[in-house]
């Protein structure tokens, strides 16, 4: 297990991105009338925003950082490394965080590169970050995450679609020596890589004729492009590797977790965050929650609870968090880190 400390690495600004369109839970045509209710308790999803057809992954983060940039007053040739982490992507190639890097005007001498994961990747881009920024040559970077949960599942499958929402997120961190870092606890285990998964499309099983073909799945159906998951060993996954990996963060860096503000658990739903949170002991107050009116938004879930749940306290305070976020390939990963009277623009709409 991967134990990582970078000093001198400070948060500055956070910001998020939805689009306008709401797909809810209550009125949906995929859930039989009798059953609609019922299943919002227990998933704790009542909405999720949907993106329209043309909107991107990367259309959501590039307002998030246009934004944010202005509300930081940064100049953009100061910006030295863009970091995007998404598994929707604008293309297979190039990279989606050139394209971003020339549209959003930064410096041609701007590091940029994509980092393909799911619901860990804000965590996972935290780290990689974190590691350009530690010793001091990149000063500025960005760290742009988001993705299309309504895009990568079938829109025709009750036990999937009703969970996921699409979003973008912009996280700003600088280079200081007075900052203690950010620390992390970072795990890896590929051989559950079944668990959740799109069968088609990639190089292992090219698109081909059959791809586009609808076949029946637990819960609906859906296409070769879409994804399937294992639900009841996702859930054990989560269950087990989240709280273990905060415990551990803790334990490995000496960290006192009843001194922690905010616990900001990724929102895949109600059932696994109160599973992590009761087993770790944490009162419902410190942990909040996005998923009841964005749904589970994958990579852009730890950000986005911060921006729409959290802004009051990040913008005025000092405030000690952890976020902690498991999923596909499988992966799972914490950081812990400080925040001081960040800048968080209101949650942005499009």
């Amino acid at each position: 297990m991967a134990y990582l400390s970078f000093p001198h690495v400070e948060v500055v600004g956070i910001s998020a991105c939805v689009p306008k369109e709401i797909d809810d839970n209550r009125t949906t045509q995929l859930i039989p009338d009798g059953e609609r209710e019922k299943l919002i308790q227990q998933i704790g999803i009542i909405q999720k925003r949907i993106a329209p057809d043309g909107l991107c992954s990367s259309d959501l983060c590039y307002e998030a950082a246009e934004k944010l940039i202005n509300n930081l007053g940064w100049k953009k040739e100061e910006v030295e490394a863009l970091i995007f982490v998404s598994q929707t992507p604008d293309y297979i190639l190039p990279a989606t965080a050139c394209v971003l890097q020339d549209r959003l005007g930064l410096p041609t001498e701007c590091l940029a590169l994509d980092v393909s994961l799911g619901c860990s990747g804000w965590v996972y881009g935290m780290s990689t970050v974190s590691s350009l920024i530690s010793n001091g040559s990149v000063k500025k970077a960005l760290l742009l995450v988001g993705d299309l949960g309504t895009r990568t599942n079938s829109p025709r499958n009750r036990s999937d679609f009703p969970l996921f929402g699409d979003a973008g997120t912009c996280t700003a961190l600088v280079y200081d020596e007075t900052s203690a870092g950010v620390k992390f606890h970072l795990g890896t285990d590929g051989s559950g890589k079944d668990a959740i998964i799109v069968p088609e499309g990639g190089y292992r099983n090219p698109f081909n004729e059959r791809t586009l073909e609808w076949h029946e799945v637990d819960g609906g159906y859906a296409q070769g492009i879409h994804a399937r998951m294992d639900g009841m060993s996702v859930f054990s996954f989560a269950i087990t590797k989240g709280p273990k990996s905060i415990s551990g963060l803790c334990e490995h860096f000496g960290i006192d977790i009843e001194s922690i503000d905010s616990f900001i658990l990724h929102q895949a739903n109600k059932l696994i965050t109160d599973k992590i949170r009761k087993k770790l002991k944490v009162e419902e107050e410190k942990c909040p929650v996005s998923m009841d009116y964005f749904g589970n938004t994958s990579c852009a879930a730890i950000p986005l609870t911060m921006v729409v749940r959290k802004q009051k306290e990040l913008t005025t305070t000092c405030q000690k968090i952890i976020g902690c976020a498991f999923g596909v390939g499988l992966s799972w990963g914490s950081v812990y880190f400080e925040t001081d009277n960040i800048v968080v623009p209101d949650l942005i709409e499009i």
